[in-house]
């Protein structure tokens, strides 16, 4: 029993309370909010050419623990993954609705005929891969913080613009899910 819990998926009553937990406890100790859209800054602002105002800002001063905290979440992600290895990351019923969807390779976490570099020389690839990461990022700079940030933080420090921006995320995925991906994977684009 103890063994199974430490090689495969957390359960939800485990894994939702120690995150819901991490957030109070870090701004408790820190007094600073828990997000990693701002690190993406700091890293920029720390290593690319001060041209640009937006990153020309001491970084050190502020973003010196978001970096750590990322560090940790790298290593984290790292160490949970090579402690739940076994058994397939996705469902059976997920698989099934990808394949309904025209794809059928499922490795690990992600289909393989899309994230691969010849996926991405496809017009599909192209436009989930580049154009999603491109909305992805413009949407956590508008929204002035990732999906983490506001639905965990955000939310926990009952801010209403968190709340706006969490329904935001989850309608824009829905729509993704539903409406958009069967488009772009059906041919429609």
């Amino acid at each position: 029993m103890i063994m199974e819990f430490f090689t495969g998926p957390w359960p939800w009553y485990v894994a939702g309370p120690l995150i819901g937990l991490t957030v109070p406890l870090v701004y408790l100790y820190s007094g600073r909010k828990w997000g990693i859209s701002s690190t993406l800054r700091d890293v920029c602002a720390a290593t690319l050419p001060r041209d640009l105002e937006y990153f020309r800002y001491s970084w050190r001063n502020r973003g010196a623990w978001r970096l750590t905290m990322a560090i940790g979440l790298v290593i984290g992600g790292l160490i949970a993954g090579l402690m739940t290895t076994t058994g397939q990351p996705i469902s059976p019923a997920t698989q099934a609705d990808l394949a309904a969807i025209g794809i059928s390779s499922v490795d690990g976490l992600v289909p393989a005929e899309i994230f691969t570099w010849s996926g991405l020389a496809t017009l599909p690839g192209f436009i989930m891969i580049i154009g999603g990461g491109f909305l992805v990022g413009f949407g956590a700079r508008y929204a002035n913080g990732c999906t983490s940030g506001h639905a965990i933080s955000g939310l926990s420090a009952l801010r209403v613009t968190s709340l706006v921006a969490v329904l935001g995320f989850f309608a824009g995925g829905l729509l993704s899910t539903h409406v958009l991906l069967p488009l772009i994977l059906g041919g429609g684009f």
